[in-house]
């Protein structure tokens, strides 16, 4: 890995990360992650994305696929599908950092074109492999400009650019050709995917999900599976409790209260699909996560 890179991304994360390490940048979809001891387990549903593992290791799940990521390698997520990971080394001394920029399926298809390339259609959601040379350097050229703060609104969207072109042009590139597909089956479930993230405290019917993506229910129900593991109402339901359990941890809110304020009717039932889900009861994982945090 890049020491350059490496050392930049330790300063920036000095001077902006917030106490759970992490650095939002002015570019948008661009974060940096640092953790300076091992984590619990974390369930998100991210968007598409690439991961550079700066230093570290962390471990990733997806459905019965555990990958094990360490410094060097990239991880890339091609899909909106349920993850659960773990930062497994990590130190004071040498803490784990990483590099994480939101795959723009519109710069995807703009260079697909450009670049004559045949997407494809199917392949693995995550995959890993070790960073490309040029996506280091790219990175690297990223960062720079972010201690540059006239330059960053001409510039940036260039880099971004490039970093997507260098990612299509080596290892990653046949498993996010598809994301560029226009009309695919990843684009089409993506526009009913928008709508469960904007709006899923809201009771959405299936029909509007299905005609969002411009298929019937039953071909709708069937495409949404395969490309996200989860059938919608699944999907909907982990939205709401990874948003309720951050606003238990972040916000102190009581379980009653972010059960009723993500959409659930019924506090029980709210329970019980959190236990399922995080392995303990809201109560329980609030207070382990708070200790968690006291302990950074």
């Amino acid at each position: 890995m890049n020491t350059n890179l490496i050392d930049i991304v330790r300063r920036y994360l000095d001077a902006h990360a917030d106490t759970v390490g992490l650095a939002q940048t002015p570019v948008s979809g661009l974060t940096i992650i640092r953790s300076t001891k091992p984590s619990d387990l974390q369930h998100a549903i991210p968007n598409p994305l690439i991961c550079l593992i700066l230093q570290g290791t962390k471990l990733v799940t997806l459905g019965k696929e555990t990958y094990n990521f360490e410094a060097g390698n990239s991880l890339l997520i091609t899909a909106d599908v349920p993850t659960v990971s773990q930062i497994t080394h990590a130190s004071t001394d040498k803490p784990y950092m990483a590099l994480v920029l939101d795959l723009d399926p519109v710069v995807i298809s703009d260079l697909v074109l450009d670049m004559k390339m045949v997407p494809r259609v199917n392949g693995a959601a995550v995959r890993y492999d070790a960073t490309d040379t040029d996506v280091q350097d790219t990175a690297l050229r990223l960062m720079k400009l972010l201690d540059r703060p006239e330059s960053l609104p001409v510039l940036h969207s260039q880099l971004v650019r490039e970093m997507h072109y260098w990612l299509l042009s080596g290892r990653h590139g046949e498993a996010i050709r598809r994301l560029g597909a226009p009309e695919s089956r990843e684009q089409r479930i993506s526009r009913s995917v928008a709508i469960l993230r904007a709006d899923f405290r809201k009771t959405l019917p299936v029909e509007q999900l299905a005609a969002e993506a411009g298929m019937g229910v039953s071909s709708f129900y069937q495409h949404f599976r395969a490309v996200t593991l989860l059938s919608p109402l699944q999907f909907q339901k982990q939205l709401r409790l990874i948003e309720a359990r951050r606003l238990m941890v972040s916000r102190g809110l009581s379980a009653s209260s972010a059960a009723f304020d993500v959409g659930y009717e019924s506090v029980s039932q709210f329970s019980r699909e959190y236990r399922r889900l995080f392995g303990l009861s809201p109560s329980r994982d609030k207070e382990s996560a708070k200790k968690v945090l006291h302990t950074k």
